[in-house]
């Protein structure tokens, strides 16, 4: 990547005051969110930088893991933010490139869930979220990791993981169509024994799926862990234990209504560290990204590891 030049200015207008810190980078998932290609983004991004005056330059992805890289150059050539446009995905990989360096993380959620961008309160509409850019704070959030993988908002394994497998390969998005795989994926589903270690306790049993959050939801406001928080040095384990039909009304309930963590159904643990045995291979994600099947977990926090911005 070349040294960051500067927009130039359209208008009168001014720069907003700003904690964030330039120059900026911001990359673009092209194929984000529920109707695909929007290539009216790119020309709403240029208009935006160019009235606010901001030194910075986009990119744009071609494909799995490249965002990543396009982070790690963007702050070798000198980025003070970078900033994803895309889904949980493309958060993921940006924020890879981000952890424990000096850039900071900033986030337009155009995504499907958009899990971490709701819960630090950013705008889902793509205008008021790059206009929230000039007003947000930069603070310093937990991040963490599974088997050497990086995760920012959740990663979990069996049922939920396995819908992220089939949603992922789904042509639609949005809430319904999630909803609906969800439930396709519900009734053939089946729970596996888990074992888990920890300095917070321990789990033993049956279980339809275990998540470890490092946020409080997946998206859309479905609220796995509602007293999951980034800063806190700890990352909060969810293992929902029943997968039976009639249970599946009331747990439905309470993720939406932020009290799944209060079910009988539901054991939690809070810790910085977790070791997971499981009596199968089951599926694996993070941040809604499918990883394949393992058997063997081994989860960590990473404190105050990543820079990001929150209004």
């Amino acid at each position: 990547m070349k040294p960051l030049t500067t927009i130039p200015a359209a208008g009168p207008e001014t720069t907003a005051t700003t904690g964030a810190r330039g120059p900026f980078v911001f990359i673009i998932n092209p194929v984000s969110g529920k109707r695909g290609r929007h290539p009216g983004r790119l020309r709403r991004l240029e208009a935006f930088l160019k009235r606010r005056h901001l030194e910075a330059e986009w990119r744009v992805t071609e494909g799995p893991g490249h965002a990543t890289q396009l982070a790690r150059e963007a702050v070798a050539a000198g980025a003070g933010t970078v900033v994803s446009i895309g889904g949980d995905g493309t958060m993921n990989e940006v924020a890879a490139g981000l952890v424990g360096g000096p850039a900071c993380y900033g986030m337009i959620p155009t995504g499907s869930g958009n899990g971490l961008g709701r819960h630090l309160g950013l705008p889902m509409a793509f205008d008021r979220a790059l206009e929230t850019l000039l007003v947000c704070r930069e603070r310093t959030i937990d991040t963490g990791e599974v088997n050497g993988r990086p995760f920012f908002n959740v990663m979990g394994m069996g049922f939920d993981a396995e819908i992220g497998r089939r949603f992922n390969a789904s042509a639609r998005r949005g809430f319904l169509p999630y909803v609906t795989t969800t439930l396709r994926c519900y009734f053939t589903y089946q729970p596996a024994c888990y074992r888990v270690e920890s300095p917070a306790g321990g789990f033993e049993g049956e279980a339809f799926l275990l998540a470890v959050a490092n946020s409080s939801q997946y998206g859309n406001n479905a609220h796995i862990a509602p007293r999951a928080r980034l800063d806190d040095g700890a990352l909060d384990l969810v293992a929902v234990t029943s997968g039976r039909l009639r249970d599946a009304p009331v747990l439905g309930v309470r993720l939406f209504g932020r009290t799944i963590d209060r079910s009988p159904k539901v054991t939690t643990l809070a810790g910085p560290t977790f070791a997971v045995k499981v009596s199968r291979p089951v599926e694996m994600h993070t941040d809604g990204e499918y990883h394949g099947l393992s058997d063997t977990f081994a989860i960590r926090v990473r404190p105050a590891s990543l820079r990001v911005l929150a209004p």
